[in-house]
């Protein structure tokens, strides 16, 4: 079936350019993942894991395996662009899928303006002549250009930066193990990924639930399915390879670091305000040198290679909810030549940009975004799980039982746990905007135009 006649099922003509195969679908959600992620919020899930650092993230691993399986599965039924809000629209209906990209949006608008903010204040604190506001102008114009350029020149600088991320972490681990070896910080244990003393399932999961946020991403790869040259089951076997491969990477150096961790106890009392407890890591490893080198690669990553990917997924959920008339139309305008949406790029710079410079005045301005995202990111994950069995389950009578009802099942349970054990200040904030988005839906039914999407009647493959 030709690009026209596979989006014309649902209501929608192919403006995307399809250019991207497998490997540009997996370095994508690699890049978005950042394979050193743990490096910038280290402190925060070793303080919150009681020291299980490494389990935080094995426990997130598996939740994120199920809900990427939902992921797949939606991809499947629906190959167009959107994310959460196309899965749940036309999954269960219109009004819940308009609910959920509605908090997807909160994970997805806010990522940019922290990474870019984590960026500014790590790339500060190595040349502090240069201030965070300017860190954050620099960042936000420089992805802004590469995305306008074309979602080819996007792909392109997302192989160069992930093969500079892995040969930082490569020498990070060896150095590490190294210093293990003979003898400097604690030696060798199983404390990070369990210890007795400490271990308790609510702590567990209250730590996953800072530390999926490194894992946040992998998702993004679906609001490029109008871009993807292969099948539709390219963007679940790419979101299942990118978590797995991402979640070996993070619990190994997550697990070297927490030995190598000056005082993992004043750590786990007192916190990292600082945001160096990675970085002091890596100089009880190789010296001052590592130090610099993880910092400023943490910067990088989170500033340049991260934003560059979060700005692009954003960019295209918005542009897929303006087609269908649920955001203002001009977000849905296509570049003539570039075949990107130019508005909705330019629309998430400005926002990211202000947010990121308004953030930056607060001195719990990172805290407050991460939590934030982790929120949104969870509450509409767990509307994809129960998509997955309205869709196939309950509509289409599927006997595929363990993908199609056991899975997803499990993935709600996991994540449910993890939003119960979040922090209030973020399941506050996070309700607040689910009541944001109610009254917006309230008034758009009252008002005669209940949100719908184009071709709702369209059938899976």
């Amino acid at each position: 079936m030709g690009d026209e006649g596979e989006l014309g099922r649902y209501g929608y003509k192919q403006e995307l350019r399809r250019s991207l195969g497998f490997r540009d679908l997996l370095i994508y959600g690699l890049v978005f993942m950042v394979p050193i992620a743990p490096f910038g919020i280290f402190g925060s899930v070793f303080q919150g894991s009681g020291g299980m650092i490494a389990l935080a993230y094995a426990v997130g691993m598996v939740a994120m395996l199920f809900t990427a399986n939902s992921y797949a599965q939606m991809a499947k039924a629906f190959p167009v662009a959107g994310s959460v809000y196309t899965y749940a629209g036309r999954g269960i209906a219109a009004p819940v899928g308009f609910l959920s990209g509605w908090m997807i949006l909160l994970d997805y608008v806010l990522v940019p303006s922290l990474l870019y903010l984590i960026a500014g204040i790590a790339m500060n604190s190595l040349l502090p002549g240069i201030p965070v506001w300017l860190w954050l102008i620099a960042f936000v114009a420089l992805n802004t250009a590469v995305n306008y350029l074309g979602i080819e020149m996007t792909a392109r600088v997302n192989r160069v930066t992930l093969v500079a991320q892995l040969i930082i972490l490569a020498v990070f681990i060896a150095i590490g193990v190294v210093a293990l070896a003979q003898g400097k910080g604690h030696g060798f244990s199983f404390s990070p990924i369990f210890d007795s003393h400490t271990f308790a399932w609510p702590l567990v999961f209250g730590a996953v639930s800072i530390a999926v946020l490194s894992f946040l991403g992998f998702d993004g790869i679906s609001t490029l399915a109008e871009e993807n040259r292969d099948s539709a089951r390219a963007i679940g076997r790419s979101m299942v390879a990118a978590l797995l491969v991402t979640g070996v990477l993070f619990i190994v150096q997550t697990w070297v670091a927490a030995l190598l961790v000056p005082d993992p106890q004043g750590l786990i009392a007192n916190g990292d305000a600082a945001g160096t407890s990675f970085y002091d890591a890596a100089r009880v490893a190789g010296g001052g040198w590592l130090a610099t080198l993880t910092a400023a690669a943490t910067a990088v990553s989170w500033g340049f290679a991260n934003s560059l990917v979060a700005q692009a997924a954003t960019s295209r959920l918005l542009y897929a909810m303006a087609r269908d008339r649920q955001l203002p139309g001009f977000l849905a305008k296509i570049h003539p030549t570039r075949r990107v949406p130019v508005n909705a790029t330019l629309l998430v710079a400005g926002v990211s940009l202000a947010l990121g410079l308004c953030m930056s005045s607060r001195d719990d301005g990172v805290t407050l975004l991460s939590t934030l995202v982790n929120f949104g990111a969870m509450t509409a994950f767990l509307v994809l799980h129960v998509s997955v069995v309205v869709h196939y389950v309950v509509r289409h009578r599927s006997k595929d039982w363990w993908r199609h009802l056991v899975a997803p099942v499990i993935g709600f349970v996991i994540l449910g746990y993890v939003v119960i054990n979040a922090k209030v200040a973020a399941q506050t904030m996070g309700f607040v905007w689910l009541g944001i988005g109610a009254v917006i839906l309230a008034g758009l039914l009252l008002t005669g135009r209940r949100p719908e999407l184009a071709g709702i009647g369209g059938e899976d493959k």
